[in-house]
This record gives structure tokens, C-alpha cells and sequence, in this order.
């Protein structure tokens, strides 16, 4: 009796495993609540479509960006998804280089908004502001808000887009993931020690426009604290990334299904890389762990322009509420001057960490339309304004100066626009006066 007595202890072992194996495994599911799809595989990560059908439609000009494209999956019944904004390179359209991306990550279950510059010629700057416009207009007022998660978004760029994107990360340290494919323009070198955002860099082995060293420069100013990788990708030129490359999205996917959805059943295709096919040269922070929990709401400025008048895309829109995301809870705007002033300006602190914080400054036109305008402050207890979107900065002692930029100068009577910066130091109130011009 003794072997029939090892034989069904052996299978009880093997019941109990199970049993434990599959309790482990749906506590894991139940930990990633933004989980999308089945489990993957290195076929299915590798393929040119995944498990989710799409549908796109045009996003007209206006709010801070020049129009684009949305695409984002049909189906409604797996919740919110994560969503990623693409911008192009210099004098590129996104239609012409960028738009084989849309589909392919919307059906790995993503909202991508892939947008056209207002100028072709616009920066590296000028992208990081357009990027984030279009993510204020896809999760606050486009017609396909409520589809998308408010706190998962990511952004990507190529070559001065790719740069706009790392720009962008510095701006709004709530994103969660950031990709810069060969991203700089010349004499740019970017430094992204003070970054909070998991990034990616993607380059080119023969890229003589943005050369791998130039990248690995970038690289290496990455912190330690932040998730991090680069790849470069074999034979692959500046170019490269302006075609369908399927190297570069088997790269791509896992990363943001990882950041974007906090879904650690992607990360051993990157910790370690498990198909290097391809790739010539590869570096990251594994294992690669997301954020616990669900992130903090977003905290970043809202679009300096106005909703669109225009058609919105021409798939119908969505009939459930509007987003979910809280409006921030941190700052009190300040009283504003008397009335009959050109204009008012009224300051919030957006966010705050260990030695720095973020703020915004509203400014809003009076009885009568104004082009052009100027906001002062006096800056406290050591205060330094490092960065500075939609105005452009001087500073005199202890007084700080923003005035508005090309496209945010001329305001109608009672129009708002807003400008956002980043600072060292602790916040403190703020009383900004604005004149006009």
C-alpha cells in the first residue's frame, strides 16, 4: 500500500499547485486592473496587429496643434484605455511618416493621436507644447474623451519630434512613459537628469543624423531612479523610423503595455530582450517595474486655445459622461485685479516634489480683446523658474517676467490662455499682476 500512498500524495501536490498557481495568477490580474487583452506571446508581440479591431478618425485644427488623426479601438466593454500622442520630425508631416503606427498600437489596445505641427518648421519646443495640447484636447474635449484613461498617457516623437517628446516628459513629470525615436536636433543636447517619466530611446545604427553616440549622450543623463532603455536598431538609418519597422514595435509594444498599463506580463519580452533579432545594441534599468496602483490624476496645463467649432472626427461620438479625471486640488487661484484691467492673472500650484514643483498662471482678457500681454510675479524663498511653456521667460532679481509667444498673444474679450513652468524650491503664494500689451 505504500506506492498507491506516495502516488496520491504526489497528486494532491500537483492539485494543490495548481490550485495555488491559478490563485497566484488571477491575484496578479486583479493587482494590474488596466490588463488589455490575452496573454501574450513573442508571436503575438511580434505581429503587425493585435487582438483589438480600430476605427480612426481626423481631429480638426485647432487647440494648440494643427489637427491629426485618432485611432483607438472598438471595443467597449474592457474599460478605459491608455493613450500615446505621436508628433513627426522636422518640416515631416505625420501623415506621411508616422501614420503606419496608429492602427498598429491601437489594436494592442491603445487611443494613439498622431498630430500635424503647426509649422513644419516648428522645434524641438514647440513639439513638447503641441504634444501635450493634444493630450489636454483627446482626454478634456474630444468626442472620444470618455474612452480614454486620463491618467495613463505616454508620448513619442521622431528625430525634433522625438526631442519634443523628452522636452515634454521634463514639462509634465504625471506622464507614464515617454519614447524618443533618434531624438535630438543638432546642437541640442539633451539632458534628462531631473526626468520622472519612464523613457525609451530607439536609434539607428547608420543614422548619421542623429548619431548613436549623440543618443547614448541622452542615455546616459537618464537618472538611476527611472526605468529606462535603449535600443539600437541594426542597419536601420535616420529614416528608419518613418516606415512600418517591425523591430521597432516589438520594442515598443511591450514598453508601453508595461508603463501605460502597469501590465508586467510584457516585461520579459525587455528583461532580459528576448528575441535580438535585429537589434544591434541594448541597455535598460530591468527589471523594469511599473508603478504600483493606480497613477495619481493628472496634473498638467489645459489647452491654450479653445474647443474646436469645427466637425468633430466623423466616427460618431460617444454618449457616456465626460472624463473622469478630478481637477487639481493643490492652489488657490489668487484674487484678480480690479475690474476694467486689460487683463487678470490668477496662479495655482499644479504639483509638487522634493525640491521643486510646478505651477500655471491663467490669464484672462477684460471687457475688451487684447493682443498681446505681460505677468509679473515676485518670486520667494529662493525660488528659480527652470522652464517655461506657452510664454517666454525674463527674469530681474527676484521678479519674474512671462510674456505670451506667437500663438497665444491675441485674446477676445474674456478669452483665457494659460502658461505652465517648472521651478526649484518650495511654492509659495503668488499674486502676478498682467498688463497689455
Amino acid at each position: 500500500m505504500k506506492q498507491p500512498t506516495r502516488w496520491l500524495t504526489a497528486a494532491l501536490a500537483v492539485v494543490l499547485g495548481l490550485a495555488m498557481a491559478t490563485t497566484t495568477r488571477a491575484a496578479a490580474a486583479a493587482d494590474s486592473p488596466y490588463q488589455r487583452g490575452p496573454d501574450p506571446t513573442p508571436a503575438s508581440v511580434a505581429a503587425t496587429r493585435g487582438p483589438f479591431a480600430t476605427t480612426q478618425a481626423t481631429v480638426p485644427a485647432g487647440n494648440g496643434f494643427n489637427g491629426g488623426y485618432v485611432y483607438y479601438p472598438t471595443d467597449t466593454s474592457q474599460g478605459t484605455w491608455g493613450a500615446v500622442a505621436i508628433v513627426p520630425g522636422y518640416s515631416a508631416l505625420f501623415a506621411d511618416e508616422e501614420a503606419w503606427m496608429g492602427p498598429w498600437l491601437a489594436s494592442f489596445g491603445f487611443v494613439v493621436i498622431g498630430i500635424e505641427t503647426n509649422s513644419r518648421t516648428d522645434g524641438a519646443d514647440a513639439r513638447a507644447t503641441q504634444l501635450l495640447a493634444a493630450l489636454d484636447y483627446l482626454t478634456r474635449t474630444s468626442p472620444i474623451r470618455n474612452r480614454v484613461d486620463a491618467n495613463r498617457l505616454g508620448v513619442m516623437g521622431h528625430s525634433a519630434g522625438g526631442a519634443g517628446t523628452l522636452l515634454a516628459a521634463l514639462r509634465r513629470p504625471t506622464l507614464k512613459a515617454a519614447v524618443g525615436l533618434a531624438p535630438g536636433t543638432p546642437g541640442n543636447n539633451l539632458n534628462m537628469s531631473t526626468t520622472q517619466v519612464p523613457t525609451m530611446l530607439l536609434s539607428g545604427q547608420n543614422d548619421g543624423t542623429v548619431t548613436p553616440s549623440y543618443v547614448q549622450g541622452i542615455y546616459n543623463t537618464l537618472p538611476a531612479g527611472v526605468e529606462h532603455a535603449w535600443a539600437e536598431l541594426a542597419g536601420n538609418d535616420h529614416l528608419s523610423f518613418t516606415r512600418p519597422n517591425a523591430t521597432e514595435m516589438r520594442l515598443l509594444i511591450p514598453w508601453l503595455k508595461t508603463f501605460l498599463d502597469n501590465d508586467t506580463r510584457y516585461t520579459q519580452f525587455l528583461c532580459p530582450l528576448a528575441n535580438s533579432t535585429g537589434v544591434s545594441r541594448y541597455n535598460a534599468t530591468c527589471p523594469l517595474v511599473p508603478p504600483d496602483g493606480p497613477p495619481a490624476p493628472p496634473t498638467s496645463a489645459p489647452p491654450t486655445s479653445a474647443p474646436p467649432t469645427s466637425a468633430p472626427p466623423t466616427s460618431a461620438p460617444p454618449t457616456s459622461a465626460p472624463p473622469t479625471s478630478a481637477p487639481p486640488t493643490t492652489g488657490t487661484p489668487t484674487t484678480p485685479p480690479p475690474s476694467g484691467a486689460a487683463c487678470t492673472a490668477t496662479y495655482r500650484t499644479v504639483n509638487t516634489w522634493s525640491g521643486g514643483f510646478q505651477g500655471e498662471v491663467t490669464v484672462t482678457a477684460g471687457t475688451a480683446a487684447i493682443n498681446g500681454w505681460t505677468v509679473r510675479w515676485e518670486l520667494n524663498n529662493g525660488q528659480r523658474i527652470d522652464q517655461v511653456w506657452n510664454g517666454t521667460l525674463s527674469s530681474s532679481g527676484a521678479t519674474a517676467t512671462v510674456r505670451n509667444v506667437s500663438y497665444n498673444g491675441s485674446l477676445a474679450s474674456g478669452a483665457t490662455t494659460s502658461f505652465g513652468f517648472l521651478a526649484s524650491g518650495t511654492p509659495a503664494t503668488t499674486s502676478p499682476t498682467c498688463t497689455s500689451p
